[in-house]
C-alpha cells in the first residue's frame, strides 16, 4: 500500500497550514475524504437529488437504488446476514442511544446489571447511565490492567447472571487497545446478556465480521471511515430488532396511520423515521468501495506499523509519557512533562501538524490515567513515517520552546 499515492486522492491533505505542509494526525476524531466519496455525493445532488422510496419517477428510483444499494454494501462490509439488520442513523452515538432507549427500557429492570469498561467513550457510558437511573439497574465496570487492557478473568468475574447488557468499545480512541470482543461476547451470552459493541474506532481500520464476533449489536460512524459526516450504522441481530419498538416516529417508518393508531414498516425501515440521510448513505457506500479496493488487511497492517514506529520515535523524547499497551491500533496518546496538551497541540499546529488535545470524550479514563487531558496522534491509510518524523521533531521543538519559557 502506497500511502503517498493514496494521499493524492484526498484534496484537503494537499495544502499548507501556517506555511507548512499539512500533517493530519487526527483521524480518530474524523477522517478526511477522498475524491471518490466527494464526487459521489456531488453526483447525487447534481444529477438525481430526490427523496427515496416514495416516488416512481426516474430521479426517485435512482436515489432509492443508490440508498438501498449502500445498505447492501454495508451488509457485505461487516458480514451481516441480511440488509434487514442494517439501520442507517446519524452515527454511533445515535445508534447506542437507540439500543438503550428501545431494547434497554424493555429488557432491563431494577436489580439488573449493565457492564461497561472505564475506557469507554462518553457515548457508550451516558446512555447506560440514563437507562440505569430510569430502571433501577446497576452499572458495573470491568477493571483495567496497568497497560489499559482488560483481562478475561476480570470479565468472567464482573459479568453475572444478573447482567442484561455488556457494552464495550472494540478499539479505544485514547489507548489504541483492541478489546477481545469475540471472547467477551461468549462470556456475556453464557450469562444470558446481550453484547453491544461500539465499533466507531475499529470499523475504519479492521476487517469486521459481526457474525463471527456474534455480537448482538454493533454501531459505527461513516465520517471516521473516509465517508461523510452525519451518517452511521446500527447493526442488530434480526431477532432483537424485530421485537424492538421505534423511538422516532413520522414519515417513512409507518405502514398504516389512522386517527388513533398506527403500524410500523418492517425492518429496517421502521427505525428510519423521516427523510433519511440519503446523500450520506450514498457517500458511505462510496467510502466502502474505496476501503475495499485498498483492503482492510493492508490498512490494519500499515497503521500498526506506524503506531509502533511512532512509539519508538516518541519514546526517545525525554519527559514524554505514552499511554496504553504495546500492541495497539493506530493511535498514540501522550503527554509532555509540565506542558499542557492544548499547548502542545497549539505549537504543533504552527508547523502544520494537527493532533487532538483534551479528554477525548473519555473523562473516566482520564481519571484512571490520573491526568486531566492528553495529546493524541491517530493514523490512517494516508499517513506515512515522514508524518511521524514530523511529529517527533515538532514535539522536541515544543519541549525546547517551553523549556526556554520556564
Amino acid at each position: 500500500m502506497d500511502a503517498l499515492e493514496l494521499k493524492k486522492q484526498f484534496p484537503i491533505l494537499n495544502q499548507s497550514v501556517n506555511g507548512n505542509e499539512l500533517v493530519y494526525l487526527d483521524s480518530a476524531a474524523t477522517s478526511q475524504k477522498p475524491l471518490a466519496v466527494i464526487d459521489k455525493v456531488n453526483d447525487y445532488y447534481n444529477r438525481y437529488n430526490s427523496n427515496v422510496h416514495r416516488g416512481v419517477h426516474t430521479l426517485g428510483t435512482m436515489a432509492t437504488d443508490g440508498y438501498e444499494g449502500s445498505r447492501e454494501k454495508v451488509q457485505s462490509f461487516i458480514g451481516a446476514s441480511s440488509t434487514e439488520e442494517i439501520i442507517f442513523l446519524r452515527g454511533t452515538t445515535t445508534a447506542i442511544n437507540l439500543i438503550a432507549s428501545s431494547y434497554g427500557k424493555v429488557n432491563v429492570s431494577e436489580g439488573d446489571e449493565i457492564v461497561l469498561t472505564p475506557m469507554e467513550h462518553h457515548s457508550n457510558i451516558i446512555p447506560w447511565q440514563q437507562l440505569a437511573k430510569a430502571t433501577g439497574a446497576t452499572l458495573k465496570y470491568i477493571p483495567l490492567q496497568k497497560d489499559g487492557t482488560i483481562d478475561l478473568k476480570d470479565v468472567e468475574s464482573t459479568i453475572t447472571a444478573k447482567t442484561k447488557i455488556v457494552a464495550m468499545m472494540h478499539v479505544s480512541n485514547v489507548l489504541g487497545t483492541i478489546n477481545p470482543i469475540k471472547e467477551v461476547t461468549k462470556i456475556a451470552h453464557r450469562n444470558g446478556a446481550v453484547m453491544v459493541v461500539d465499533g466507531a474506532q475499529s470499523t475504519p481500520h479492521l476487517k469486521i465480521d459481526v457474525q463471527d464476533l456474534d455480537c448482538d449489536f454493533f454501531a459505527f460512524s461513516g465520517h471516521k471511515m473516509v465517508g461523510p459526516t452525519g451518517i452511521g450504522v446500527l447493526y442488530g441481530k434480526k431477532e432483537h430488532l424485530e421485537k424492538m419498538e421505534p423511538v422516532e416516529f413520522g414519515g417513512e417508518m409507518i405502514d398504516f396511520v389512522g386517527l388513533y393508531d398506527s403500524t410500523w414498516k418492517e425492518l429496517p425501515w421502521k427505525f428510519e423515521g423521516g427523510t433519511p440521510i440519503i446523500a450520506g448513505a450514498i457517500g458511505l457506500g462510496a467510502a466502502i468501495d474505496f476501503l475495499n479496493e485498498i483492503g482492510l488487511d493492508q490498512i490494519e497492517r500499515h497503521e500498526k506499523e506506524l503506531a509502533h514506529y511512532a512509539m519508538e520515535r516518541l519514546s526517545d523524547i525525554d519527559g514524554l509519557t505514552i499511554y496504553g499497551p504495546k500492541e495497539r491500533a493506530g493511535v498514540v496518546t501522550f503527554n509532555l512533562d509540565d506542558v499542557h496538551p492544548h499547548d502542545v497541540a497549539t505549537v504543533l499546529d504552527t508547523d502544520g501538524i494537527a493532533v487532538r488535545a483534551g479528554h477525548h470524550c473519555a473523562q473516566p479514563l482520564m481519571k484512571w490515567l490520573d491526568v486531566t487531558a492528553t495529546a493524541r496522534a491517530s493514523f490512517y491509510l494516508y499517513n506515512t513515517k515522514a508524518d511521524v518524523d514530523a511529529l517527533a521533531t515538532g514535539l522536541v521543538k515544543t519541549k525546547e520552546y517551553f523549556g526556554d519559557v520556564f
